[in-house]
């Protein structure tokens, strides 16, 4: 059973951090591709930031390069996104996912998926 877990989500003024945490059950560690995607209210769902199993080079949306930060701790089953000079429109519901069959950082070919995490971006 894959399960994926997200937390760290909340309230934060304009300017600030947040670190997001996916913990992930241990077959999950076996994927092609885990990543980061949103969800702003009435809006579909978009990329954040991906990483492939093979590559230490995380992708990221043009909409959040250089503010934010992909990384992953195999030995505790766990990604993280550090949320850097955030703005209001990075408010939305922020999920976790990944693939068995593509790296690619696309929703479509997602696997698995936590449940998120609201992170609310406002003064």
């Amino acid at each position: 059973q894959v399960q994926l877990v997200e937390s760290g989500g909340g309230l934060v003024q304009p300017g600030g951090s947040l670190r997001l945490s996916c913990e992930t059950s241990r077959y999950a560690w076996d994927y092609y591709g885990i990543g980061w995607f949103r969800q702003a209210p009435g809006k579909e769902r978009e990329e954040v930031s991906c990483i492939a199993s093979h590559d230490d080079n995380p992708y990221y949306a043009d909409s959040v390069k250089g503010r934010f930060t992909m990384s992953r701790e195999k030995a505790k089953n766990t990604v993280y996104l550090q949320m850097n000079s955030l703005k209001p429109e990075d408010t939305a519901i922020y999920y976790c996912a990944t693939s068995f069959s593509s790296s690619s950082c696309d929703a479509d070919v997602m696997d698995y998926w936590g449940k998120g995490t609201l992170v609310n971006v406002s003064s």
